[in-house]
């Protein structure tokens, strides 16, 4: 959990991360800079944390990561160090305490969540009703004295700094990328290839130039491996044997993607065409999800197999007649006050009996 609090009002920021890697440490001070609507003036005290320091000098010198010496300039401000060990153990209780009074107060017992996004929100709450606490014999709530704090804080920058950090990976034979021994998919036609990637906080983005390729969500564990279905599609389509046991089908049922609708056309197309012939079926409809909605894609292959087809181009035509049919809004009637001034203005029937004088004026 990173922490962030301000001195004077005690105001605090706490952001929750899978990880403590260098990007999360970054990712906390945007998100707190922007939770507060400004940054310290001056100083922000640090403890002698890896993410920031590369190596401890004499007295308070550091040798700094360029990385966070880029975010202080970014934001503006200067960094001070405590001194390592019992010399120093006194000078960082602040932030200190305020981690293990907001551990009592709002994580004890544990809280169970969802996701991390969920839990990051619960503690965006607790943030906020801890501006009517009260610090110690103090007179003003922690919300009061950070109101008057708040003018004084230096004004955020127009844009907001980038954490992720820039990498050029080889893909493998397997059409992945290994970032922090961890493997991410990428479409199958870029293996052998070498491609930039940026690594976030909690997403993997890899690009092309600017166009991206693929995005993931950071793995917390090394080894694993990220594989998205529609990466090795075009693999799969001359080589149908290897969807059955593939990761990337066992990760698409996990996440939701590949639904009870696939598998039951799945089931169906092998059953009449055989098992290849089955499989490429229905690899055929898969594709179409790049272009055609989820939703409309399963309506489409339910009326395909109504109508007793399992081809992919029936039910692409099913798919995109449905999405014809819902695009298309009712005729609002008019209030009746309109139609009948429609009525009352309307124009006669054209005719044609003019043409004819032309006609005669032609023949003299």
């Amino acid at each position: 959990m990173f922490c962030l609090r301000l001195s004077h009002s005690g105001k605090a920021v706490h952001v929750a991360y899978a990880n403590q890697t260098q990007e999360s440490f970054l990712d906390g001070h945007v998100r707190a800079f922007t939770a507060l609507g400004g940054v310290p003036v001056g100083m922000i005290r640090y403890d002698n944390l890896k993410p920031a320091v590369i190596r401890v000098a004499l007295g308070r010198e550091r040798f700094e990561h360029p990385r966070f010496v880029a975010l202080r300039s970014h934001y503006g401000y200067d960094s001070f160090y405590c001194l390592p060990g019992v010399a120093g153990a006194h000078e960082k209780g602040g932030v200190e305490g305020e981690i293990g009074r907001f551990r009592r107060r709002h994580l004890t017992p544990v809280p169970h969540v969802g996701s991390l996004a969920a839990l990051n929100q619960a503690l965006a709450a607790a943030d906020a009703r801890d501006d009517a606490r009260r610090i110690g014999a103090r007179i003003e709530t922690v919300g009061a004295a950070f109101a008057r704090e708040l003018p004084l804080l230096r004004p955020l920058p127009k844009e907001r700094f980038d954490v992720a950090l820039a990498l050029s990976c080889r893909v493998d034979s397997k059409a992945r990328v290994c970032v922090r021994q961890s493997y991410y998919s990428v479409p199958a036609r870029f293996a052998g290839r070498r491609l930039d990637v940026r690594l976030g906080a909690t997403t993997v983005v890899v690009l092309e130039g600017a166009t991206v390729l693929a995005e993931h969500v950071r793995s917390l564990h090394k080894g694993s491996e990220d594989l998205v279905l529609d990466h090795y599609l075009e693999v799969l389509g001359r080589k149908p044997g290897a969807l059955p046991g593939s990761t990337a089908l066992a990760t698409a049922r996990g996440t939701g993607a590949f639904t009870a609708e696939h598998q039951r056309f799945w089931d169906t197309a092998r059953h009449r065409l055989g098992d290849q012939a089955g499989t490429r079926a229905l690899v055929g409809v898969l594709l179409l999800h790049r272009t055609l909605p989820s939703h409309a894609l399963i309506t489409g292959m339910e009326a395909a197999l109504a109508a007793g087809s399992v081809d992919a181009d029936v039910v692409a035509v099913e798919a995109r007649h449905i999405l014809q049919t819902t695009a298309t809004p009712p005729p609002v009637p008019l209030p009746a006050a309109v139609a009948a001034a429609a009525i009352g203005v309307r124009r006669p029937a054209p005719s044609l009996a003019g043409y004819d004088q032309l006609l005669i004026g032609a023949t003299q």
